[in-house]
Protein backbone atom coordinates (compact mmCIF):
# COMPACT_ATOMS: atom_id res chain seq x y z
CA UNK A 1 0.00 0.00 0.00
CA UNK A 2 1.80 3.26 -1.22
CA UNK A 3 0.86 5.99 1.89
CA UNK A 4 2.45 9.00 0.54
CA UNK A 5 3.41 9.87 -3.46
CA UNK A 6 1.24 10.17 -6.58
CA UNK A 7 0.18 6.99 -8.51
CA UNK A 8 -0.94 6.62 -11.63
CA UNK A 9 -4.52 5.32 -11.98
CA UNK A 10 -4.85 2.02 -13.70
CA UNK A 11 -6.99 2.17 -17.48
CA UNK A 12 -10.20 2.85 -16.81
CA UNK A 13 -10.27 3.74 -12.91
CA UNK A 14 -11.01 7.00 -11.79
CA UNK A 15 -9.72 8.72 -8.42
CA UNK A 16 -13.26 7.68 -6.84
CA UNK A 17 -13.37 4.39 -8.10
CA UNK A 18 -9.72 3.15 -7.04
CA UNK A 19 -8.45 0.00 -4.60
CA UNK A 20 -9.85 1.43 -1.86
CA UNK A 21 -12.96 2.02 -3.33
CA UNK A 22 -13.10 -1.48 -4.09
CA UNK A 23 -12.78 -2.41 -1.03
CA UNK A 24 -14.95 -0.11 0.84
CA UNK A 25 -18.31 1.09 -0.04
CA UNK A 26 -18.05 3.86 2.32
CA UNK A 27 -14.83 5.55 0.99
CA UNK A 28 -16.80 5.30 -2.62
CA UNK A 29 -19.51 6.83 -1.39
CA UNK A 30 -17.55 9.56 -0.03
CA UNK A 31 -15.93 10.55 -3.28
CA UNK A 32 -12.90 12.66 -3.06
CA UNK A 33 -14.12 16.15 -3.84
CA UNK A 34 -13.78 18.30 -0.18
CA UNK A 35 -16.05 20.87 -1.73
CA UNK A 36 -18.68 18.46 -1.68
CA UNK A 37 -17.91 17.77 2.58
CA UNK A 38 -19.81 18.92 5.30
CA UNK A 39 -19.02 22.15 7.03
CA UNK A 40 -17.47 21.91 10.26
CA UNK A 41 -20.22 21.07 12.80
CA UNK A 42 -18.58 23.70 15.39
CA UNK A 43 -17.66 26.06 12.45
CA UNK A 44 -14.24 25.50 13.14
CA UNK A 45 -12.01 23.20 11.79
CA UNK A 46 -9.20 24.24 13.58
CA UNK A 47 -10.15 22.94 17.04
CA UNK A 48 -11.08 19.21 18.41
CA UNK A 49 -15.07 20.27 19.31
CA UNK A 50 -14.60 17.52 22.57
CA UNK A 51 -11.21 18.92 23.46
CA UNK A 52 -12.48 22.26 23.50
CA UNK A 53 -15.60 20.92 26.16
CA UNK A 54 -13.56 19.79 28.04
CA UNK A 55 -11.18 22.72 28.04
CA UNK A 56 -8.56 21.04 26.82
CA UNK A 57 -6.29 22.66 24.15
CA UNK A 58 -4.07 20.31 23.23
CA UNK A 59 -4.03 17.66 20.39
CA UNK A 60 -1.75 16.17 17.78
CA UNK A 61 -3.64 16.39 14.43
CA UNK A 62 -7.75 16.99 13.70
CA UNK A 63 -10.06 14.58 11.56
CA UNK A 64 -13.68 16.02 10.19
CA UNK A 65 -16.45 13.21 9.95
CA UNK A 66 -17.89 13.34 6.10
CA UNK A 67 -21.68 12.53 7.49
CA UNK A 68 -22.17 15.39 10.48
CA UNK A 69 -18.95 17.43 10.20
CA UNK A 70 -18.01 16.49 13.63
CA UNK A 71 -14.08 17.57 14.11
CA UNK A 72 -12.23 15.29 16.03
CA UNK A 73 -9.08 15.14 17.20
CA UNK A 74 -6.95 11.38 15.77
CA UNK A 75 -5.41 8.33 17.68
CA UNK A 76 -1.86 10.08 18.14
CA UNK A 77 -4.21 12.75 20.96
CA UNK A 78 -4.53 11.41 24.39
CA UNK A 79 -8.48 11.72 24.02
CA UNK A 80 -8.54 10.06 20.77
CA UNK A 81 -11.98 11.70 19.79
CA UNK A 82 -12.47 11.26 16.32
CA UNK A 83 -12.55 7.51 16.57
CA UNK A 84 -14.67 7.91 20.05
CA UNK A 85 -16.82 9.44 17.54
CA UNK A 86 -17.07 6.27 15.06
CA UNK A 87 -17.74 4.34 18.31
CA UNK A 88 -20.48 6.41 19.44
CA UNK A 89 -22.65 7.42 16.50
CA UNK A 90 -21.61 4.77 13.83
CA UNK A 91 -20.17 7.46 10.60
CA UNK A 92 -17.70 5.69 9.23
CA UNK A 93 -15.61 8.24 7.28
CA UNK A 94 -13.17 10.84 8.92
CA UNK A 95 -11.09 12.57 6.17
CA UNK A 96 -7.75 14.88 7.61
CA UNK A 97 -8.67 18.08 8.80
CA UNK A 98 -4.92 19.15 8.72
CA UNK A 99 -4.17 21.70 5.62
CA UNK A 100 -3.04 20.32 2.38
CA UNK A 101 -3.84 16.67 3.46
CA UNK A 102 -7.05 15.26 1.69
CA UNK A 103 -6.63 11.74 2.56
CA UNK A 104 -10.13 9.92 3.92
CA UNK A 105 -10.44 6.74 6.21
CA UNK A 106 -13.27 4.07 6.68
CA UNK A 107 -13.02 2.80 10.50
CA UNK A 108 -15.38 0.09 9.48
CA UNK A 109 -12.95 -1.57 7.00
CA UNK A 110 -9.60 0.22 8.30
CA UNK A 111 -8.47 1.34 5.12
CA UNK A 112 -6.85 4.71 3.69
CA UNK A 113 -8.88 6.02 0.49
Amino acid sequence: MRLFGRSRARAGESRSEGPAAARCPELAESGVDAATDPPPANGDISVCEDCMQLGEQHWAHLRICLDCGHVGCCDSSPRKHATAHFHDVGHPVMRSAEPGEIWRWCYIHEVLG
